[in-house]
C-alpha cells in the first residue's frame, strides 16, 4: 500500500464540526482528540500529515495560545505534524489556473462594487426620506448615524464578504497548502471554500476537514479487522520506500 500523504490547513484541527463530531465539548479536547488520531495512524499505517511552515503552524500556535490550551497540544502539533515550507520555485502551476483565477477575482471585484454601490444609493435613500420627514439633516447626525448608516454599513460588510472573500485565496497560508500539496502530490484538508475550489483546478486531492478524522477512524478500523483476521502487523513499509517523516 502506497502511504498517504495529507496538507493540513489550520480548520483541520480548529472546525467545530470536526472535533465535535469526536465528542468534544471545546477546541482544545476537539484538537487533541484530531492530533491523537494523527499520531495513532501515524504510528500503525505510515501515514504522514503536513502543515506548510511558517504559515500554518502560526496560525495553529496562535489559536492554540488564543483559546488557552494546555501545552500537551502544542507538543503533539510539534511531534505529529511534518513542518515543511513548500518549495515556491520549483513547483509549476499551469499558466490556464493563472487565467482563471484573475479572471473569477476579476468578477468577485465587481460584485463587490455592485455592493457598495447599493449600500450607497440605500444610504442616501434613508437620508433623503428621513429629510423629508424631519428636516434639519445636520440635527439629526446621531440618529441617522444609529438608524440609518449603521444598519447600512452592517449588511454592507456581510454582503461584500460573501461577493469578495468566499471561493477565493486571501492568504499566505492558502498558497502554501496548495503548493505543498501539489509538490508532495497529497492531499488537502481544510474547511475553506477558497482552498477546495482551487484545489479543484489544480487536480489535487481534496477532503473536508470534518470529515477527515472519521476517515482516519475509518482506516484504523479496517487495519485492526485484518489485523485480527489475518494476523498480519497494522503497516509494513514498502521495501526502498523513505520513510523519513
Amino acid at each position: 500500500m502506497l502511504r498517504q500523504r495529507f496538507v493540513l490547513d489550520t480548520t483541520a484541527l480548529t472546525d467545530s464540526l470536526a472535533w465535535e463530531g469526536e465528542g468534544c465539548t471545546n477546541i482544545c479536547e476537539g484538537m487533541n482528540a484530531i492530533l491523537d488520531s494523527i499520531a495513532e495512524a501515524r504510528l500503525h499505517l505510515g501515514i504522514s500529515c503536513y502543515i506548510p511552515y511558517p504559515s500554518v503552524y502560526n496560525e495553529i500556535r496562535d489559536f492554540v495560545k488564543h483559546n488557552d490550551c494546555d501545552d500537551a497540544v502544542l507538543i503533539k502539533v510539534d511531534t505529529w505534524l511534518v513542518k515543511m515550507t513548500p518549495d515556491r520555485y520549483e513547483v509549476k502551476i499551469p499558466s490556464k489556473v493563472f487565467y482563471e483565477y484573475v479572471y473569477y477575482m476579476r468578477s468577485r471585484i465587481n460584485k463587490g462594487m455592485n455592493v457598495a454601490e447599493e449600500a450607497i444609493w440605500e444610504a442616501v435613500a434613508r437620508c433623503v426620506a428621513l429629510s423629508a420627514t424631519e428636516g434639519d439633516l445636520a440635527a439629526m447626525r446621531d440618529e441617522i448615524e444609529r438608524e440609518a448608516v449603521g444598519g447600512i454599513v452592517r449588511k454592507f460588510r456581510e454582503k461584500y464578504r460573501n461577493a469578495l472573500r468566499y471561493g477565493i485565496l486571501d492568504s499566505a497560508p492558502d498558497i502554501d497548502i496548495l503548493l505543498l500539496a501539489k509538490e508532495l502530490n497529497a492531499a488537502v484538508i481544510s474547511q475553506d471554500l477558497g482552498v477546495q475550489r482551487w484545489a479543484e483546478q489544480l487536480g489535487l486531492r481534496y477532503l473536508e476537514a470534518r470529515t477527515f478524522p472519521v476517515m482516519i477512524k475509518e482506516y484504523l478500523s479496517r487495519a485492526r479487522a485484518i489485523q485480527k483476521s489475518d494476523g498480519l502487523p497494522l503497516y509494513v513499509p514498502p521495501t526502498g520506500e523513505d520513510d523519513t517523516f
